[in-house]
């Protein structure tokens, strides 16, 4: 739930602020995945469809969308509950981000067997 610090001031939540926090949820099945550390490589693709708004209860849904040999690509989708308005769930935000496995080097390393 975004809080008043990030938020402008009309009270719309910082874009930044969001993308930190689809990059947390997609490294989440990567790390599982990648059965360790990894780094972001790239934002492959980031939407905002709606704003966000301080109070807003935020959901995040990542899942695992193509592994290469070091790589795995994750697709975020985030959705809304509107404190204020009671209504449906809206999807606010979708994303698509690739990571890489890394080791203790932070060097890249294959992903392990499934």
């Amino acid at each position: 739930m975004p809080l008043p610090k990030d938020a402008n001031i009309h009270g719309d939540v910082f874009g930044g602020w969001i993308m930190a926090q689809v990059d947390i949820a997609g490294a989440i099945p990567a790390t599982r995945r990648a059965g360790g550390r990894v780094a972001t490589i790239a934002v492959n693709a980031f939407v905002f469809k709606q704003p966000v708004f301080v109070g807003d209860l935020l959901s995040f849904y990542a899942d695992i969308v193509k592994e290469g040999r070091t790589s795995i690509t994750v697709s975020v989708e985030v959705y809304a509950e509107r404190q204020r308005l009671d209504t449906e769930p809206v999807k606010v935000t979708e994303a698509t981000l690739t990571y890489v496995a890394t080791d203790e080097n932070r060097r890249s390393r294959p992903l392990p067997p499934l």
